[in-house]
């Protein structure tokens, strides 16, 4: 830019910093095509700053995918002046998928781990969740469009258990399901650092750090209004579409 301009390189630098350009950075999005994006946001926005009485609020997703990673080799522990230090490669032990479900008022979590992520498995997780939840609350569930959350067997079992209400996300945007955040701490706090040299161990890891986190469960504080979600989206849409110009 400083050879085409004639300016010189500290003039382009301090342009850019004036108008904090970065043009060495490359960021992704996605944008939601969902024709229900409006309503679902209303709804499930909605369940957030007002939920039900006598009712739980549930947001339930699974992560999939959890690999039993074990370093190639034995990982260095800290010391004094030196950081823990792990090998960048590993062994694969296999996978599995922890159903999980956040409770919005209190932070606690149910939760169920699973080798595979089927409607056959959601399914026995909706039962560990009417076991979990006393007889005389609806339960209200937040959760995506995934097509296991919608399979006839599913239906089904709604209908013979009508305290149960389904509410979905708009497709693209789990950012908007409060478990996905919780899925952030787990990674963060267990999975990213974890050494496991089985499936079981892996499951039995998780299970304890779920267990740690309901005896001292932190729910989250959800600021904004649907309208704010809104309003924020268009004015986005607007700026990089050019429609602000």
């Amino acid at each position: 830019m400083a050879a085409k301009s004639g300016l010189s390189e500290s003039t382009v630098g301090r342009i850019w910093r004036k108008f904090e350009l970065k043009p060495h950075l490359v960021d992704g999005f996605k944008l939601s095509t969902d024709p229900l994006f409006v309503e679902r946001v209303v709804d499930v926005v909605g369940l957030y700053h007002n939920p039900p009485e006598k009712a739980v609020v549930l947001c339930v997703d699974e992560k999939s995918g959890m690999q039993a990673l074990d370093r190639s080799q034995p990982v260095l522990p800290m010391m004094p002046g030196m950081p823990e230090r792990r090998t960048h490669d590993y062994v694969r032990h296999g996978v599995t998928s922890l159903f999980a479900a956040f409770n919005i008022a209190d932070g606690t979590v149910i939760s169920q781990t699973y080798r595979r992520r089927r409607a056959v498995e959601f399914r026995k997780f909706l039962v560990a969740i009417d076991k979990a939840v006393p007889g005389e609350l609806d339960v209200y569930l937040v959760c995506d469009n995934l097509s296991t959350h919608k399979t006839p067997a599913i239906n089904d079992w709604l209908t013979q258990h009508p305290r149960f209400h389904m509410h979905f996300t708009p497709t693209g945007s789990s950012w908007i399901n409060q478990v996905e955040r919780w899925f952030g701490f787990l990674t963060d706090r267990l999975l990213r650092r974890g050494v496991h040299k089985s499936v079981q161990a892996l499951e039995k890891d998780v299970r304890e750090w779920i267990k740690i986190w309901n005896e001292d469960p932190q729910p989250f504080v959800w600021k904004k209004t649907a309208e704010e979600i809104l309003n924020s989206l268009a004015q986005y849409i607007s700026r990089i579409s050019g429609g602000g110009h």
